[in-house]
């Protein structure tokens, strides 16, 4: 029920986000033709692929919704580890161009109307706050932290834009404009790949990070009446919703209905996995040890 309202949640934050940052990437747009500073257009197309990443974590939080069917037994909510792919992805580009025009402008410096770069950015990093803090309180799962990174990432280039300008106001310097704008870039790419990394794991049906794989089979094994555990997988529908699967050799057929309902409660409690599916084996049914992918004997089989 919770995780049903956080997602219910998410949708003003999106809207709301969405329509600061659209409106106010076209003013910064503007700004930053008529003052000639690089730092300020990139901040601009950086936040006009903040609107473009907002409407695309709004579109996958509504495809995530969607119920299970029979063709998709685990419903929709991969649309949201997509669409955090998708804006990962979205800011390649944006970098790549950033890089090649502040490049040209460190061979050839281009004069900054300094006055005019300090009031925009500074109105942009403003509005930036104001967006990244909407979004912080409905940052639930990957695909809200890919939007909310857009507009850190943005946030950093709206307060590059403000340095750049204050410096050229004071020194005339003008190179500080690409050479921020450059820094702005690595920002940028150190969060992609990492955004990138993290999707593509969710993707691949990685164990969560944050679960110690080896650490659930021996408490597992170590559950009253299991001889050892093996066919052990973990896998994330999402990185807020974790599935395991399980094979559990037992002494005794009998006691499943105790070892389960344990099994279950130590799962949820110290884990946090209910999505569980378990297969317990009679001790003469046993699978030999080369045929399985990990053991984990109980104490009571290592003293065998």
């Amino acid at each position: 029920m919770a995780a049903h309202a956080h997602r219910h949640a998410r949708r003003p934050a999106f809207a709301i986000a969405l329509a600061i940052t659209a409106i106010y990437a076209g003013v910064e747009l503007a700004g930053g033709i008529w003052s000639d500073s690089l730092a300020l257009i990139s901040d601009a197309g950086h936040m006009f692929s903040d609107a473009l990443a907002l409407a695309i974590a709004a579109a996958a939080a509504w495809f995530a919704r969607r119920p299970a069917s029979e063709r998709h037994s685990y419903g929709w909510a991969r649309a949201e580890v997509i669409g955090a792919m998708l804006n990962g992805l979205l800011m390649l580009p944006v970098i790549v161009l950033l890089v090649v025009e502040a490049v040209q402008r460190l061979i050839e410096p281009r004069a900054v109307m300094a006055a005019g770069v300090i009031v925009i950015a500074f109105i942009g990093l403003t509005i930036n706050a104001a967006v990244a803090y909407v979004l912080s309180h409905s940052a639930h799962n990957l695909n809200a932290r890919a939007a909310l990174m857009h507009v850190l990432s943005d946030l950093v280039s709206s307060l590059a834009a403000l340095i750049a300008g204050v410096v050229i106001y004071l020194t005339g310097w003008a190179l500080i404009d690409p050479i921020l704008s450059l820094v702005i870039a690595v920002l940028i790419l150190m969060s992609t790949l990492r955004l990138l990394r993290d999707t593509l794991h969710v993707l691949m049906e990685g164990v969560p990070s944050a679960i110690g794989f080896s650490e659930i089979g021996n408490a597992l094994a170590a559950i009253p009446g299991v001889l050892s555990v093996h066919d052990l997988h973990v896998w994330g529908i999402t990185p807020d919703s974790v599935s395991l699967s399980a094979h559990m050799e037992i002494d005794r057929l009998e006691e499943w209905p105790r070892i389960l309902a344990s099994t279950r409660h130590l799962l949820h409690e110290r884990f946090g996995i209910d999505h569980v599916t378990l297969q317990p084996e009679a001790a003469a049914t046993r699978i030999p040890h080369k045929a399985v992918i990990k053991l984990w004997p109980s104490a009571r089989q290592h003293r065998r």
